[in-house]
């Protein structure tokens, strides 16, 4: 049959529903169209009849039948390209996990979780467009910076807020970090142990080291391994924090003289450094990995792909996020 595609499942939309899939890469297919090329099995994944519901994975291919709509040519989910999208287009694009109990999505740097001075769009905002029957509106359980991308949980239900909020507090989620930073650390691997106090600037708020028992400071601990580097010029590391303190990963970073590339706030180059050509002058900081109790049983554990500017990044510096995750 002529015009019939096969695409290849991308790395980031691992256990998405068809549906979703369909919405993200041909937003022009009207779900009554789609059930029907289903029913019919004009669309099929890996040779095999599929539903709405189906769960997608890495490397499956899926049999594109002439739709008579474009597919979207956007590429990655940025804050550019979701500009002009709605709440519940952006929200499929960014969902990378989802069980009755909760979503998790990959954050694009850019996107503010909630809102503040100077924010027009947020997480917390978007999140009204997937109100449940009941009504209810999925919670935000904890945050990432506005320039930081990746992993963001959300409880569906209030009882999964209380549960996951609950692990947050206690610190049984364990959150991976990927980060560019200048320099290479004296050590391959150490833990970060500081005070830090939060500061209210012209520029937003600041945060600094400050002196055990200084008002407002608070304890605040992070642990980092390299995993490459290039040269003695820039190191990929792997971070944890131990704590949740604001900007406590990017103020670590640069406390060891070891600032991540792009930060704001807190990469204060000397005149001889320059910004290497074809690295983004973006702030390089991925939350990559989560895992936490889940709010009923087992444990949620969920990987999200880099942001393309990482991704152009780890490419020029010819650094392979494969290797990385074997290790982690």
């Amino acid at each position: 049959m002529a015009g019939v595609e096969q695409i290849k499942v991308e790395a980031g939309e691992t256990g998405m529903r068809l549906d979703r899939w369909f919405k993200t890469h041909f937003p022009g297919l009207g779900f009554g169209h789609l059930q029907k090329l289903l029913r019919s099995g004009q669309i099929r994944v890996d040779g095999g009849r599929a539903k709405a519901d189906t769960r997608i994975e890495p490397g499956q291919m899926i049999r594109i039948p002439p739709l008579g709509v474009d597919q979207k040519s956007a590429g990655p989910l940025t804050a550019k390209t979701m500009r002009h999208q709605d709440d519940g287009d952006v929200l499929s694009q960014m969902l990378i996990y989802e069980d009755p109990k909760v979503f998790v999505f990959n954050k694009p740097a850019g996107l503010a979780v909630q809102g503040g001075s100077g924010v027009v769009r947020h997480v917390d905002d978007m999140l009204e467009a997937w109100r449940n029957s009941k009504g209810e509106k999925p919670r935000l359980v904890h945050r990432l910076d506005r320039d930081t991308s990746g992993v963001l949980v959300v409880a569906r239900t209030r009882l999964a807020a209380m549960k996951l909020a609950e692990a947050f507090r206690g610190r049984d989620a364990k959150k991976t970090y990927w980060a560019l930073v200048r320099g290479v650390p004296k050590k391959r691997e150490d833990k970060i142990s500081t005070w830090l106090v939060k500061e209210a600037t012209p520029d937003g708020d600041r945060v600094r080291v400050a002196q055990h028992g200084e008002k407002g400071a608070d304890h605040a601990v992070s642990y980092y391994r390299v995993l490459e580097q290039a040269a003695q010029a820039f190191s990929w590391l792997e971070m944890e924090p131990h704590t949740g303190r604001t900007h406590q990963l990017r103020v670590h970073a640069a406390y060891i003289d070891c600032p991540i590339i792009g930060d704001p706030k807190y990469f204060e180059a000397d005149q001889n450094w320059d910004f290497p050509g074809g690295v983004q002058n973006r702030l390089h900081l991925h939350a990559r990995r989560i895992r936490i109790p889940h709010p009923d049983k087992g444990v949620i554990d969920v990987t999200a792909p880099l942001p393309p500017h990482m991704r152009q990044t780890w490419n020029l510096m010819g650094f392979d996020d494969a290797s990385g995750e074997e290790e982690s």
